[in-house]
């Protein structure tokens, strides 16, 4: 636990406090059978608001980043320590993601833990792809200066495109292999064909002819040109030049993001369960202008009224994360009464549908889990305790 550093950028805690609560909507509705559009993921090719969460959150990492490793970003000597700091780091996200994959939902008669969950446990998730893309994206902001970091960038993206279009992926079809070359589909893409390979029985579900998984292996490859472009802003945050000037910048390199991700479309889909590149700078360029709004709002002309909410879920987004993972696994897996409702079902069907009905209760659902949240947060945001990885 640590207190509050002085001297913060106020506008990044309130972008990361939006992303966390952001989070927690989209993934608590009242009823998944009842959510807007807008609060889904796009089914495959294309965005929806929902698929800017994830990268926003990876950009937002890039930038802290930079401030915190700000001194040896620069060319002081870096201190083993550091290293022990990373990988204590890394192990702990990772850790913490396996964690809530343990956690089940729901006991059924005969249940075995051993084998109905941990035997199938999932090991990528969003924690595990933070913990992993941090590594990687640490390990190349210290070692390279900024052109070098620049080229990975470039031919990690690079790297992932030529193999997701160029290398075959085999398909048993009428009992004779077919390779496709190129395939983007959701059921025939190589990302896929390599969780099967690697990590067969641990994804997120079983497809028609792979394993699928919206956090795997090879879709982890272009995560980490996520951050390093947060690191970039970073980097330009902490220029000197003037606020204006960082303002101005932000804004107008997140349009030439949003054209260039919108032209690079046309040759591999925007696409957020693939990861692809055309994803990384199109959410790249949207989240240079929301910080750039954010910065300008909060850091130049002090519009700061409405911000206190977001700076307390961002000073403790992590622990946020996860604790509202646990409690809502937890409301899944408290059965009420003898026909075996949910405890998060129960309140659903009583409390918001009667007053808001299906949808709208859905949604109402969702608002009150972050109210509640918004209400644990500040109890520890006004104690000064910020839980820390």
């Amino acid at each position: 636990m640590q207190t509050l550093p002085k001297n913060r950028l106020l506008s990044l805690d309130v972008f990361r406090g939006i992303t966390i609560a952001g989070m927690i909507l989209v993934n608590n509705p009242g009823s998944w059978s009842h959510v807007y559009a807008p609060l889904r993921h796009a089914e495959w090719h294309g965005w929806t608001p929902t698929d800017f969460i994830f990268p926003f959150f990876l950009f937002i990492v890039g930038v802290a980043i930079a401030f915190s490793f700000g001194k040896y970003l620069q060319g002081e000597p870096i201190p083993k320590s550091l290293y022990t700091k990373i990988i204590r780091r890394t192990l702990i996200l990772f850790g913490l993601g396996l964690f809530l994959q343990v956690i089940p939902v729901n006991i059924p008669a005969g249940y075995n833990w051993f084998a109905d969950t941990l035997a199938k446990v999932r090991i990528m998730g969003v924690l595990q792809r933070i913990a992993v893309v941090y590594f990687f994206a640490a390990m190349i902001a210290l070692h390279f200066k900024l052109r070098g970091q620049a080229i990975w960038t470039i031919g990690l993206l690079a790297f992932y495109w030529l193999i997701m279009k160029l290398v075959p992926v085999p398909v048993i079809e009428n009992g004779a292999v077919v390779k496709h070359i190129g395939s983007l589909t959701k059921d025939i893409n190589l990302a896929a064909y390599v969780d099967t390979l690697i990590l067969h029985g641990h994804t997120w579900q079983v497809g028609t002819y792979f394993d699928y998984d919206p956090e795997g292996i090879l879709s982890t490859i272009p995560a980490i040109a996520t951050i390093l472009i947060g690191i970039f802003t970073g980097y330009w945050l902490k220029s000197g030049k003037s606020h204006n000037t960082i303002a101005l910048g932000m804004f107008a390199a997140g349009v030439l993001g949003l054209l260039l991700g919108a032209l690079m479309d046309y040759g591999f889909p925007i696409n957020k369960p693939l990861w692809s590149p055309s994803y990384v700078v199109f959410m790249g360029g949207m989240a240079l202008m929301f910080l750039a709004v954010c910065y300008y709002l909060i850091d130049i002309k002090a519009y700061t009224w409405w911000t206190k909410p977001f700076v307390i879920f961002g000073m403790n987004a992590i622990a946020l994360y996860v604790l509202a993972g646990i409690v809502t696994r937890l409301t899944l897996l408290i059965k009420v009464n003898a026909d075996n409702v949910s405890l998060k079902q129960w309140f659903y069907q009583s409390v918001c549908v009667p007053l808001f009905g299906q949808m709208n209760g859905s949604l109402a659902f969702a608002l009150l889990y972050i109210l509640l949240w918004l209400g644990v947060m500040t109890i520890l945001y006004r104690k000064s305790i910020f839980i820390k990885v």
